[in-house]
């Protein structure tokens, strides 16, 4: 009795389908039956080998006419590949390519890693704004693969295609949570590290921005002008205290202390709370502002926290006719620091408190303000030694009474 192997039954037919009988074809072990066609009408032939092998019997499928454009020469040739052991069987190939997928599904590419890693870290605008960065510009290019197939010169390439359209700070925060990710990935023992180390951009993070008296008029004019009170006191509040456009922006009456005159910047740059002082210009904006509902000193259109003031501020910035590239709130926390460097009353110690610099080193920047009133004071001094030496000095001459009317007594 002929034995029955099961072939392609098409969908939506009753049970009871009978199989066709083998037909025999011109190659020795090769035969095919008729089979209801795979996407389209009519019937296909689908091919078969039969072989003896190691004292077992063998039937198995080869493909169809059709679907897998198969022949019964191309048949013959199967089946002589399989008797010399050249060739896997139809079944040994998909568990073959079913272990693949189960290996390439378990890999741990650099999007999965970015899930687990990114899943570790605590909740914040710090974790936002690295998953923007994530998905703006590393998964598609790096998401799906392990990082052991990173090459250097993929790298490379992805460094230079970003430097043409990004600022250097900003491709290194890039090149840095990829760097993360990976070594996040290695010291957890979840996959193979990449062979060389990533090159950075050099970031020149000392840029400072002045105004001289005429910009600063020029400034305060323009703010004064300015029809929109919520811009023109943000662009004031920057000025008179250096706070960060982000620390401004996500200020809250709460946070406002009138009475005792401090102002509590929270989860600013360096995450933990600090809390300034609110000189008299920053307590009579504050104090003057108008408020509504919101929880914000400046809340956005909805009331919520304001988003950008970008457009507004260039708008100001134009209108005083400042460089180009000074930054109208960056540069202002600049502008304050800088006042109060170069004024020799504030040490550096005190203007990092005030600018809120977790690192000493980022305060440093302003030393040389300091140190040219230092060398001013230091010109007095010898501009006073001189005219003594000339005998022109009566600050001198004085001193010397004073202290021979002293010896005396």
């Amino acid at each position: 009795m002929e034995k029955c192997f099961p072939i392609y039954k098409p969908e939506g037919l009753e049970r009871g389908w009978k199989m066709s009988k083998r037909i025999k074809t011109a190659y020795p072990g090769v035969f095919f039956r008729e089979a209801r066609r795979i996407g389209g009408k009519g019937t296909e032939k689908v091919f078969y080998i039969v072989f003896k092998k190691g004292g077992k019997h063998f039937e198995e499928k080869a493909g169809r006419q059709f679907a897998d454009d198969m022949t019964a020469a191309k048949t013959a040739g199967l089946r002589a590949q399989r008797i010399e052991g050249k060739r896997k069987s139809r079944k040994e190939i998909r568990e073959q390519e079913q272990t693949e997928k189960d290996a390439h599904k378990n890999r741990w590419t650099i999007n999965r890693l970015w899930e687990t890693y990114s899943a570790t870290r605590s909740p914040g605008k710090s974790l936002g704004t690295d998953a923007g960065r994530y998905h703006k510009y590393l998964e598609k290019p790096f998401g799906d693969i392990e990082p052991k197939a990173i090459a250097p010169l993929d790298m490379d390439r992805f460094r230079i295609k970003l430097s043409k359209k990004l600022s250097p700070q900003t491709v290194k925060h890039i090149l840095n949570l990829l760097t993360w990710i990976i070594n996040y990935g290695v010291k957890n023992a979840l996959c193979e590290g990449i062979s060389f180390h990533i090159k950075k951009p050099t970031v020149d993070n000392m840029k400072t921005e002045y105004l001289t008296s005429d910009q600063m008029k020029a400034l305060l004019k323009a703010i004064e002008q300015e029809p929109n009170i919520q811009i023109s006191n943000i662009i004031k509040l920057a000025l008179f205290t250096g706070m960060r456009k982000g620390e401004i922006l996500a200020l809250q009456w709460k946070d406002l202390d009138f009475d005792r005159g401090f102002i509590t910047l929270r989860d600013p740059k360096g995450k933990k709370d600090q809390v300034i002082p609110m000189n008299g210009n920053a307590k009579e904006i504050l104090e003057s502002h108008p408020r509504d509902k919101s929880k914000y000193v400046f809340p956005g259109r909805s009331g919520g926290k304001r988003a950008t003031v970008t457009v507004a501020a260039n708008r100001i910035k134009e209108a005083a006719g400042l460089p180009k590239d000074f930054r109208p709130l960056h540069g202002l926390r600049h502008v304050f620091a800088s006042m109060l460097a170069s004024s020799g009353k504030v040490d550096m110690y005190v203007l990092q408190r005030l600018l809120t610099h977790k690192d000493p080193r980022m305060t440093q920047r302003y030393a040389h303000l300091r140190d040219e009133v230092l060398k001013n004071a230091s010109e007095v001094a010898g501009d006073l030694i001189t005219e003594a030496i000339n005998g022109k000095s009566k600050i001198v001459e004085q001193g010397a009474k004073n202290g021979s009317s002293q010896k005396n007594t």
